[in-house]
């Protein structure tokens, strides 16, 4: 008898080691199906948005001439960019959060050289090599 009932606590222990990670598991999980349909509708609605702001933007670039019709223009798309790489981020995942940093950096890239366009010879190409050197670009 004492035998058995040796057996029956040795499997319940064994049995209870075994699960305890899986409920560990379960309840590290920090999003909830709850959290991710809100995390969803958060980076459509911010998608939305980007969009809906950069044809704002845009309509207002059409009214200039010239350089400073481009410079607009790269600023509007910059923050479109900018919206929707936070919207990306929103995803909550390193590679989203890294990809993000790289998309903003490459869109104020684009409106620095954009803004060194209205300069020539040395000027220019100063205001080139600094955008590059200070947004990371080749």
């Amino acid at each position: 008898m004492r035998n058995i009932w040796s057996t029956i606590a040795g499997t319940v222990v064994v049995m209870a080691i075994a699960a305890s990670p899986l409920t560990a598991r379960a309840a590290d999980d920090p999003k909830t199906d709850k959290q991710k349909d809100q995390a969803s509708a958060e980076y459509k609605a911010a998608k939305k948005k980007a969009e809906a702001d950069y044809k704002a933007a845009r309509e207002r670039c059409e009214k200039m001439k010239g350089n400073e019709k481009d410079v607009c223009m790269k600023e509007a798309r910059a923050a479109r960019k900018k919206a929707e790489a936070d919207a990306e981020a929103l995803r909550d995942t390193k590679k989203a959060k890294a990809e993000a940093g790289d998309e903003k950096r490459k869109a104020d890239y684009r409106v620095a050289r954009e803004e060194c366009d209205q300069l020539s010879g040395n000027a220019k190409d100063a205001c080139i090599r600094e955008a590059k050197s200070k947004y990371g670009q080749k």
